[in-house]
């Protein structure tokens, strides 16, 4: 008996000492610490290799505690600028399970993070008074411009399910909320290193274990490189200084995006630090909403920009050619139904209907198509119709690579079946035939309309990041992406657009220097009517294709057309002349008065 319990003892001791390394690694971790060394985040570059977004020190002040002991208050709270209050309150919040779930005394916490050098720097110098109190660095994102917060993004702190979703984070680690930091986050944040500390049966830290042998360096995260074109964008924010709207500028041969406007906008830097919180809640109580990214988010009646869509549509199908005359007394007139039109020669043909914007025109195409017979019924007609627009790029998201992009509104035939009970025809839904009613896109989708009908019938899904340090771009964004519409169909809406510039709606944007093509839009609203402008320059090898959308702002002509022809200039020829400058200026001083009180 008494040899059978030895041998079970020894058998027992040998499985648990050398076997199980559960125990050993129990037992290290009472005498060894691993303190997280965070990577420096990747740079953000704009296509001429100009920082935007950079790194800048940063530091936490971590506290265990176990380990507080002989606190000189005081002392502490003056030397982190802080009040007792403070003081004492986030002690309080570090222990309440509640507001601090897993909290465990022998754990690190973080009692303030994100301060400058300034910030720490006196406490630095007294740390050694203050037991169980330690430092942590991490850098912080610096900007060079004050311009594209939203296409950039901004960093916050991790919440409960973003450490949930990913063991990489921890309680008070950082995060892309936004834009590019966020849909790059994996790319952008590197990998977390760390240092094995020696630590005494007090918990003291004694220093690094085995001269840093079991160390694990940090891995610096990876740099990209976008699109932008960060002088445009300034002019952008600066032309829609007041104003409620969007600018998309996209190069048609590769997808690049070249700036993204949303206004109203703010200072990417407002985000940063320890205030971040204070400065977003600000930001989220305006009522003219800076925060939203109405580029990619904004769905809006895209007016009579869409009118190139279904000339493209009508002339694929052969329900027009650019001989098909239609009449226009003043609108379209069917069964009692009016839809009105400005003054222009009637009858009129499909170039100078798009040229001159006629809403009859394109009326009478849709009412035909609709109604045509070799479709059998409305419903099929409509779902022949609905398919081109989607081919188009419209009714679904395009997949830019930003977060939170929108998909408008594309109506189909079972949408009309549930609001009609399947009884409607094409005057029911005509709407649809000039950019109205129940259709709906974002600018950016706009924008890559033009820059389809400059590419003559293909796409690149649009994009802001055109590099990454060592990785590829994802083939979406190299792959094209061909219209069902023959490119000789894509031409004559090329025409109809030139001819828009030197004769029709879009007069202001000519110029001598290049052959710009646009199409206005005036989007009907409850209130005043929204301006829009959809172009592209030059006419042949396009380098830039343009949305400009205004809200309130009136007619196309009145702000989407200049301001879309001065954007145009400024990326053309590096600049904009004395006499545009002149012009800029006085557009960004406009005011439009949306009754907001916040601006």
């Amino acid at each position: 008996m008494v040899i059978f319990v030895v041998l079970a003892y020894i058998i027992r001791l040998f499985n648990i000492q050398i076997l199980d390394k559960r125990y050993s690694r129990s037992a290290s971790s009472n005498a060894l610490y691993n303190r997280t060394v965070f990577p420096v985040r990747g740079v953000i570059y704009d296509r001429d290799g100009q920082i935007l977004v950079g790194n800048s020190p940063s530091y936490d002040v971590i506290v265990t505690m176990r380990n507080v002991a002989d606190l000189d208050t005081l002392s502490f709270c003056r030397s982190l600028n802080i009040t007792r209050e403070y003081f004492d309150s986030r002690m309080s919040d570090i222990r309440d399970i509640r507001k601090n779930p897993g909290y465990s005394s022998y754990t690190r916490q973080i009692f303030m993070s994100q301060l400058s050098v300034e910030e720490i720097s006196d406490f630095r110098e007294n740390l050694f008074m203050y037991n169980g109190f330690e430092i942590d660095f991490r850098s912080l994102r610096t900007y060079s411009h004050p311009v594209a917060a939203h296409l950039l993004g901004d960093m916050g702190e991790v919440s409960k399910s973003d450490i949930e979703l990913d063991d990489f984070y921890m309680q008070g680690d950082l995060i892309g909320k936004q834009g590019v930091e966020k849909y790059y986050e994996k790319i952008l944040r590197g990998e977390k290193g760390v240092e094995v500390m020696l630590r005494d049966a007090y918990g003291r830290i004694q220093g690094s274990y085995s001269d840093g042998a079991m160390d694990v360096a940090p891995v610096a995260g990876k740099s990209v490189e976008l699109s932008l074109d960060v002088k445009l964008q300034a002019l952008g924010e600066m032309l829609m200084q007041n104003k409620i709207g969007s600018i998309v500028a996209i190069e048609p041969e590769t997808g690049e995006i070249l700036c993204m406007v949303s206004a109203p906008t703010f200072d990417p830097s407002d985000l940063v630090g320890r205030h971040r919180g204070e400065k977003y809640q600000a930001l989220a109580a305006r009522s003219d909403k800076p925060l939203l990214n109405r580029a990619i988010q904004g769905t809006y009646p895209p007016g009579s920009t869409f009118k190139t869509t279904q000339a493209l549509t009508f002339l694929q199908e052969g329900i027009v050619d650019t001989r098909t005359l239609f009449t226009c007394n003043g609108g379209f007139v069917a069964r009692g139904l009016r839809v009105a039109c400005h003054a222009h020669s009637s009858p009129i043909s499909l170039i100078p209907a798009i040229a001159t914007s006629c809403n009859a025109y394109f009326c009478w195409g849709y009412y035909r198509m609709i109604g045509a017979e070799k479709y059998g019924t409305p419903q099929k007609a409509l779902t022949v119709w609905k398919d081109y627009m989607v081919d188009m790029g419209f009714g679904y998201t395009l997949g830019v690579d930003l977060p939170g992009e929108a998909r408008g509104m594309i109506p189909n035939s079972e949408y009309y079946d549930r609001h009609y009970n399947r009884s409607w025809n094409g005057l029911t839904t005509i709407s649809n035939s000039i950019g109205q009613g129940e259709v709906t896109l974002t600018p950016l989708q706009i924008a890559n309309l033009g820059a389809t009908i400059a590419n003559r019938g293909y796409y690149i899904t649009p994009h802001v990041v055109r590099g990454i340090e060592g990785q590829e771009l994802d083939s979406l964004y190299t792959v094209r992406h061909r219209v069902s519409v023959d490119s000789t169909n894509y031409e004559k809406v090329v025409e109809g657009m030139r001819l828009s510039v030197l004769e029709g709606t879009c007069r202001s944007a000519n110029t001598t220097a290049y052959q710009v093509c646009g199409k206005t839009g005036t989007a009907q609203n409850r209130g005043i009517d929204h301006s829009v402008f959809m172009g592209f320059a030059p006419m042949d090898k396009p380098k830039i294709a343009i949305a400009v959308y205004v809200e309130n702002g009136g007619f196309g002509a009145v702000y989407g057309v200049p301001i879309g022809a001065l954007m145009i200039e400024q990326y053309l020829t590096g600049g904009l002349s004395q006499e545009s400058m002149i012009r800029a200026e006085a557009f960004s001083n406009r005011i439009i008065d949306y009754g907001i009180e916040e601006r």
